[in-house]
């Protein structure tokens, strides 16, 4: 059960968003993970600095705090980030299996400044033929190899 938010937390995550802009390392958004009140994983927007498109600040603050721990969920953790995530880092922390999200800025707050997730989340909600990246499933049966041989193995790590 995710604890009582702690405001320093937070402030962490903006104070990391604020100094990777001014630094010139990426945009405004930075997180930091934390487990039993102690940080574990933090991660600042580094999109334009790696050319990296995933490289946003939850994304890398789940990286680290994974690598940190040495393990691929982050049950028993909570994200502090600058900003309500957008849908892919969303959609990682749920991956993460993170126990709560704690955030600052608003989506609308991002569309403000020019980042508008709207788009993305409209998207989502459309069947995959109807959206405007094109999307099509090709070779359904080959493409089953992989989870048949996933179920047959005796040593597979669930996820």
């Amino acid at each position: 059960m995710p604890s009582v938010p702690k405001p320093e937390f937070l402030r962490r995550a903006i104070a990391l968003a604020t100094q990777n802009v001014v630094s010139g390392a990426g945009g405004p958004f930075a997180a930091v993970i934390v487990r039993d009140s102690r940080i574990v994983g933090e991660g600042v927007n580094t999109v334009t600095s790696t050319n990296d498109p995933t490289a946003h600040g939850e994304v890398n603050a789940i990286r680290a705090a994974a690598k940190a721990l040495g393990t691929f969920t982050l049950a028993g953790c909570e994200l502090y980030t600058s900003c309500e995530p957008c849908p892919m880092c969303l959609s990682a922390c749920y991956w993460a299996r993170l126990d709560a999200i704690y955030y600052g800025a608003s989506a609308a707050d991002a569309a403000r400044a020019g980042f508008d997730d709207a788009f993305v989340y409209n998207e989502l909600r459309k069947v995959s033929d109807q959206r405007q990246l094109r999307s099509m499933q090709l070779l359904a049966d080959e493409a089953w190899a992989s989870f048949q041989a996933w179920l047959d193995s005796p040593n597979k790590i669930a996820y």
